[in-house]
């Protein structure tokens, strides 16, 4: 069974016009359940995360500083959210989802959390709609209790996953790839183990052929004993962030290509799902909901 991570507080109470499509989250629930893809069985809500697992990533005294409500005006308009207790709330709850993903994949192969991909948040500061970062505090954890010898960051997002690369610069066990538009957010990248950064209006073909070419190289290369996959679906040329201009079909190839290799080289996979700013909710629901689609086709499900 493919389990999916998904809680109420996904979809936060914004700001009209805000640019953060929120109410996607239930959507893409909605949608699965009624294709007939995933029934109520597949979809489990989180526990509360212990703070010690999050401490292990992130620095101590920046969480005390999230939980008490107490960044400067400058740290709180880094956010880009209003700065409140259900947005705490709500991060903690993602960060959970992904950790009991990840440790359900290892049994399963592979997990989804319909919210994630928080790969902004640095380990001492937030950023970008991002507080905690949720896919490097279930790659922290994995390594602690299941003793993982070497895990794979796979983050296609459009932005590159700059807090992602500074939490785990000198973590010889984790091996960040980043693939994203050269000219996005942010304007000053990390350094991630691998960037591949992308001229504006790259279209499918390249961006498939890279992908591919990429990909076997570092499987080949680090040998992952796991993987966890940001598929952000703001590479699409009607997202409103992005710079690339891959269709729905690439988008969803992609997905099938980072799957089919964690498939076929038996290694459990974690997907968080990142970005997606296209002004038609249709089109960013369709693009999401591929990534389950394609899933739950590669693994049998």
């Amino acid at each position: 069974m493919i389990f999916i991570a998904y809680h109420p507080c996904y979809e936060l109470k914004l700001p009209k016009g805000h640019r953060f499509p929120m109410d996607k989250y239930p959507l893409i629930r909605k949608q699965l359940t009624y294709e007939g893809i995933f029934s109520n069985e597949n979809f489990f809500s989180p526990n509360k995360l212990d703070l010690k697992i999050i401490q292990k990533v992130h620095d101590k005294n920046y969480i005390q500083k999230l939980l008490n409500l107490s960044l400067s005006k400058s740290e709180i308009r880094k956010i880009g959210f209003p700065f409140n207790n259900e947005l705490i709330k709500r991060e903690i709850t993602i960060a959970g989802g992904t950790v009991e993903c990840a440790v359900k994949a290892l049994s399963n192969g592979v997990s989804l959390n319909i919210a994630g991909g928080t790969h902004h948040a640095f380990s001492n500061r937030a950023e970008a709609f991002c507080l905690l970062n949720d896919q490097a505090i279930a790659a922290q954890y994995l390594i602690n209790k299941f003793k993982i010898k070497k895990i794979l960051i796979i983050d296609l997002d459009v932005h590159q996953g700059n807090g992602t690369a500074e939490i785990f610069k000198k973590n010889k066990k984790v091996f960040t790839f980043s693939m994203h538009g050269k000219k996005n957010y942010p304007f000053i990248k990390a350094k991630s183990d691998l960037d591949i950064e992308l001229s504006d209006g790259t279209e499918d073909k390249q961006y498939l052929d890279i992908l591919n070419t990429e990909l076997d190289t570092i499987f080949a290369r680090i040998k992952p004993d796991f993987v966890f996959y940001l598929s952000g679906v703001d590479i699409l040329k009607t997202d409103k962030l992005g710079r690339l201009n891959i269709t729905i079909e690439g988008c969803k190839m992609r997905d099938e290509i980072v799957f089919k290799k964690c498939f076929e080289n038996q290694i459990p996979v974690q997907c968080s799902m990142g970005g997606g700013y296209s002004a038609d909710l249709k089109i960013i629901l369709n693009a999401h909901s591929n990534t389950f689609r394609i899933a739950s086709k590669i693994f049998n499900y």
